[in-house]
């Protein structure tokens, strides 16, 4: 159970473990639909980010946001594939910068609690966030668009100036979703609001009939701290931007104690007896979800449930949920089907069991389902996607392929990076210096080559090329990363575990990692995606396909604080044609990994 904070009797509405708000209090908020072709054929439109007072919880004052449109999640947009749409991000933000920024020491567990806090021992105000501007760039994630539409981290805007993107859209029916991209601030930029779906559609997806209009809805999930006032203890709706620190310790990432989804704090949700279909996507800076359907008694009705899509589009069938739950890493999606026709009259809830909660409310929200038993055409398929592919190498995959290797570790003052690596032919010495036995094919030593964003560029892959990436988790510990590679969507070959030689403090394996064993893959996992969970002391190689733009993109960790603090890198995709004229360090390529 959460903490319960006790308050004096003038706060008595803020007494008890979730602070004086009452869960499932308020309905679900769906976020408003635009389908510009719709519009009189329009392939233009405009999206404002503007400042709006939004309340979180009808028990709560209104939040000052950063907002799409003046909606948090912003409006969910919708397109047909291969139809063109161009949207123009207007930066019209005004006013100060809407997050109370603060740290505490860890060991005080200052994220299960509201309020800053400033009067504890070892609390301060982080310097410089109150002072920054509205300096925003969109990134529409899963799209594959040129570089230049991307949302490239440096290329931030101020307020009066507009991004002009083009979104080709010729990808199959999929959930994407934008959000800003700012670099070193996405976290507190995305943390004010700025976050919306955008849904791809096609023939084949509507051929399913599957739940839609009223009975298909995003769930749009997240975290958020509040900070109180200092007299009486209430909440003021001040969104808070608290996190853990540790004397001379590598960083941790904000975790808050209110879950909300669709920009609400533990709403409900009316439902008719029937299948629906939910649009899941977890948009928090870090938290990982582990999602379980539970009745009234806590217990799982899994059993109800299907994933039917990941990120990249539909599976070939449906999926039942593994036996601890859904879990889903910050930037995921998942396509998912609930069957709450033998629930008549019934509350159901949405509850987090991952072993990560701490403290914190379980609960995300409720369905009630309503008594009356609902005519419902639907029927779940055997087969969804029949378009779908599973990758084999040498038929699906082609022998000839480039080859990535990636890095994930702890630095020696404990900070997780991500490292660009080139292959060598012997031990170099010194640090920086990955060796593998793998077990397709020998002794490999890697050297790092790129650590930072601003470091050389390592990785450059050819138009329309595919290529495999290889992301081997080296720490002794330490947290998993959800990876997210731009431009592609890709598909998990294996996942192996092994015993980690990386030595900290000399930043290099001791002698060659070994000892690998297969972890099978759930079988939502053999889906498209363009995220995927990476944990510690595990290879997960993934191969994508390079094609439906050009230019420079990135890579990176989508736990926002690690992106911020070092874990993302760039990479290009150019025409072969133009590489053999280009110099670059390295020499290039990743052909023979």
């Amino acid at each position: 159970m959460t903490e319960i904070i006790e308050r004096p009797a003038a706060a008595a509405p803020v007494a008890g473990p979730n602070w004086g708000l009452t869960k499932f209090l308020d309905p679900l908020r769906v976020p408003p639909v635009y389908r510009p072709h719709s519009w009189g054929g329009q392939d233009t439109i405009t999206i404002p980010m503007i400042t709006k007072r939004q309340r979180l919880h009808s028990q709560l004052p209104p939040s000052t946001l950063w907002t799409y449109a003046g909606h948090f999640p912003g409006p969910t947009i919708e397109v047909r594939s291969g139809k063109q749409l161009r949207i123009s991000w207007s930066n019209e933000i005004d006013g100060e910068f809407p997050l109370v920024a603060v740290q505490g020491p860890i060991a005080d567990g200052p994220t299960s609690r509201p309020g800053r806090e400033l009067d504890r021992p070892g609390y301060s105000v982080i310097e410089g966030v109150a002072d920054l501007p509205a300096w925003t760039v969109v990134h529409l994630h899963g799209a594959r668009t040129n570089a230049g539409n991307d949302g490239w981290a440096h290329n931030a805007g101020l307020h009066g100036t507009s991004q002009l993107t083009e979104y080709q859209n010729r990808q199959p029916a999929m959930p994407l979703w934008y959000h800003d991209h700012a670099m070193a601030i996405t976290r507190f930029n995305v943390h004010t609001g700025l976050a919306g779906m955008y849904l791809v559609r096609d023939d084949e997806e509507d051929a399913l009939d599957l739940p839609h209009g009223d009975h298909e809805i995003p769930l749009v999930i997240t975290d958020r701290n509040l900070d109180t006032d200092p007299a009486t203890g209430a909440l003021t709706g001040q969104l808070l931007f608290k996190v853990p620190v540790v004397p001379n310790g590598p960083m941790i990432p904000f975790t808050g104690p209110f879950t909300l989804v669709n920009g609400v704090i533990w709403p409900h949700l009316d439902v008719d007896a029937r299948w629906y279909r939910f649009r899941l996507l977890n948009a928090a800076n870090s938290r990982f979800y582990t999602l379980n359907l539970v009745d009234e008694n806590n217990a799982p009705v899994n059993d109800a449930v299907r994933v039917i899509g990941t990120d990249g589009g539909l599976l070939p069938a449906p999926a039942p949920l593994p036996g601890g739950g859904l879990t889903v890493a910050p930037a995921e999606r998942f396509d998912v089907l609930i069957d709450f026709s033998r629930f008549k009259g019934r509350k159901l809830k949405l509850r987090n069991a991952d072993p990560r909660l701490g403290t914190v409310e379980p609960d995300l929200m409720e369905f009630r389902v309503d008594s009356r038993a609902k005519h419902d055409p639907f029927r779940l398929p055997e087969k969804v996607s029949t378009s779908y592919v599973r990758l084999q190498h040498g038929s699906t995959l082609p022998e000839d392929h480039d080859h990535v290797w990636i890095a994930l570790l702890l630095n020696k003052a404990g900070h997780p990076e991500m490292w660009d690596l080139e292959q060598v032919e012997a031990d170099p010495g010194g640090e920086g210096i990955i060796q593998i036995q793998d077990p397709n094919g020998g002794l490999k030593t890697f050297r790092m080559i790129g650590r930072i964003f601003d470091d050389t560029t390592g990785i450059f892959i050819d138009h329309d090329r595919w290529a495999v990436w290889n992301i081997v988790h080296v720490a002794n510990g330490g947290p998993a990363h959800p990876v997210h590679i731009h431009l592609t969507e890709f598909q998990a070959l294996f996942r192996r575990k092994f015993t980690t030689t990386f030595d900290q403090a000399t930043e290099r394996t001791t002698a060659p990692i070994d000892g690998f064993t297969d972890v099978p893959l759930e079988k939502y996992e053999e889906g498209w995606k363009d995220t995927i969970i990476v944990n510690p002391g595990q290879w997960v190689s993934v191969a994508g396909q390079f094609g439906g733009g050009t230019g420079q993109f990135m890579y990176h960790c989508h736990i926002l604080d690690h992106e911020d603090e070092g874990m993302m890198r760039p990479f290009v995709v150019h025409p072969p044609e133009v590489a053999k004229f280009h110099v670059h360090p390295g020499g290039g390529h990743h052909h023979d990994g």
